[in-house]
Order: C-alpha cells, then structure tokens, then sequence
C-alpha cells in the first residue's frame, strides 16, 4: 500500500476504517490503536475478515485538522519496533501466537 486515505465509520464492535488499496480496491480494517514512536504516530490495523492473522501498521501524515493520510512504512526494523510497542502495551490482552 502506497497512500491511502481515510473513511471511517462506527460499528458496534469498534472503528471500521476503509482503505484505498494500489489497485484501487476498498479494503476493510479494524482499528486497533496508536502507537507513538520518536514524535511520529503510527495507526495499527486488521483487516476485518475473520481469517486475518496479521496486523498493518501505516505512517499517520495529517493533512489538516480533519483530514489524515496513511503511508506504508518500508522499513522492517521500524515496523517490528512498533509491533514491539504495540505487543507490549496489550500484553496479556492478546495472544500473539
């Protein structure tokens, strides 16, 4: 995933969040948290299907106070820094199998 912009919408089980994928297909995730890291924020995600096992993790870039845009982060050592985070703020909580 390149840019994706958001859609949000609230559902009794939590935030449902739609997203622009390359092709330009809408894909559906569960909104799961917030991770800061170094001054930047990060949304973690899963995509809202029950076979899904693992999460996504884009850039939060605001565009104004309204508005957000997610970017895909290329690198895999800061990618499992956040999952670390996120791991370790929910331990307990979830079984990260």
């Amino acid at each position: 995933m390149a840019q994706e912009e958001l859609m949000e919408e609230m559902d009794t089980e939590g935030t449902l969040i739609s997203l622009e994928d390359e092709e330009g297909n809408e894909v559906e995730f569960e909104f799961l948290d917030v991770v800061e890291y170094e001054g930047e924020e990060y949304i973690v995600l899963i995509e809202n299907d029950e076979d899904a096992d693992e999460v996504v993790i884009l850039k939060i870039n605001p565009i104004d106070d309204e508005t957000e845009e997610y970017t895909s982060i290329e690198d895999d050592e800061l990618l499992e820094k956040l999952f670390e985070i996120f791991k370790s703020k929910y331990e307990g909580d979830i079984d990260f199998a």
